[in-house]
């Protein structure tokens, strides 16, 4: 057996060890590292899982890229038509990593009830709709069904239904303008079969869904006409690059844009949180790298006197820093342990029964989204561990410091 590793167990499993002056401080380190743990675990899961679900929500709503006629029209309304019959669509074969496309349109319009109205965008789809995304917003009710004739259901946010005071099953009258000032508006009557709450307030008191084929025939196209296409992507993190390819591989006359660009507020804001977590990490260790660094020295201020018998018995200076350094490193293990046992019961709570809400208006979702997975968490664990030790080889060097003489007569 290693001799500096039973030296240190010997230590660590004596009763003295255990009551002696430094056991307090020891124990105080031991806390240290189990919440500076705790701190970086919910750090790091709730700022991904905040990034990932934002950027999900944006997706849902616009797809990573949008095809689009080049025009001057910056509203969200579309304007110039796009024929469906690209060689892009309904497959987009020339780029890889492309997982779906779709045809859509949008029309603003102003709901009408007896006491109020709200000007809101008819977002248009179809039959080659992508529902993924929509399923787990849905409140109450169901999808629509888009696949056969033409019809008047459509889904509307829970946001706007309380706004005008709707429910499950009601109808409403939606008012079209039309683009000549002395022609009669359209006016159709919806029935609302599903209610929906993505926690983007922003969309979700815009926008309704409904069927594309209104648009086509409030704006008079032609059945193979829409306003824009968008495109799902396999891998969020290729963006920017599938973004160049495709719009490579799309007529000189449309133009692309990917969420990051078109929204580029929200994502830079998202972006930010990677450097607070950052921030907190450092911290973190800095904190109980500094604990643990005061366990240490109280350690060896109280072993004196075994580390000058221990030197006038042959030993060597370095192999007495590793048995101080093994002492030092089960007490990190062991505050790691408290860290990730208490950290991952926190996340799952929150996983699971959502115990921390958050401001839609502000962060974009009703509460605190977690992401946990083990990769970051095993790195984070040896990150800790290693970061500490190193910092922890410093003050061991003070027992090269230490006489034999007037250690062993220590007092």
């Amino acid at each position: 057996m290693n001799f500096e590793f039973f030296i240190a167990k010997r230590i660590i499993g004596s009763k003295a060890y255990k009551s002696s002056i430094s056991a307090p401080i020891i124990k105080i380190g031991i806390t240290a590292i189990a919440i500076g743990m705790i701190v970086m675990m919910v750090a790091i899961a709730t700022g991904i899982g905040l990034q990932q679900k934002i950027r999900d929500k944006v997706v849902a709503f616009n797809g990573h890229v949008t095809i689009t006629k080049y025009d001057s029209n910056s509203s969200q309304e579309s304007g110039l038509p796009i024929s469906k019959n690209q060689e892009f669509y309904p497959e987009f074969k020339s780029v890889d990593g492309i997982s779906h496309i779709q045809a859509v349109a949008s029309k603003f319009g102003v709901i009408r009830t007896e006491t109020d109205f709200e000007g809101v965008y008819l977002k248009g789809v179809g039959s080659d709709y992508n529902w993924d995304y929509f399923k787990e917003f849905i409140k109450e009710g169901r999808l629509p069904d888009y696949s056969k004739k033409r019809n008047e259901e459509v889904l509307i946010s829970s946001y706007l239904a309380n706004r005008l005071h709707f429910k499950l099953g009601d109808t409403f009258q939606m008012v079209f303008a039309k683009d000549d000032p002395e022609k009669l508006p359209n006016i159709i009557k919806y029935n609302i079969v599903g209610i929906y709450n993505s926690g983007f307030q922003d969309f979700d008191a815009s926008y309704l869904i409904g069927d594309i084929r209104h648009i086509q025939r409030i704006n008079n196209w032609e059945d193979d006409q829409i306003g824009s296409f968008e495109v799902f992507l396999n891998d969020y993190n290729e963006i920017e690059k599938k973004g160049v390819e495709i719009y490579q591989n799309t007529p000189s006359t449309l133009n692309t844009q990917t969420i990051t660009d078109k929204y580029y507020s929200i994502f830079e804001w998202i972006k930010i949180f990677d450097k607070n977590i950052y921030g907190i990490i450092g911290i973190m260790i800095l904190v109980a790298g500094i604990n643990m660094i005061t366990a240490l020295l109280v350690l060896i201020l109280e072993r004196t006197q075994m580390i000058g018998i221990l030197k006038a018995l042959g030993s060597n200076n370095w192999s007495i820093r590793k048995l101080f350094i093994y002492n030092a490193s089960y007490l990190i293990l062991l505050g790691l342990f408290w860290g990730n046992l208490l950290g991952l019961s926190l996340l799952l709570a929150q996983k699971y029964f959502k115990l921390f809400p958050l401001d839609p208006s502000v962060y974009y979702v009703t509460e605190a989204p977690v992401y946990i997975s083990f990769g970051y968490i095993l790195a984070l664990n040896l990150g800790t561990l290693i970061l500490c030790l190193l910092m922890l080889l410093i003050p061991s060097y003070i027992i090269t410091k230490i006489s034999p003489v007037k250690a062993i007569r220590f007092d």
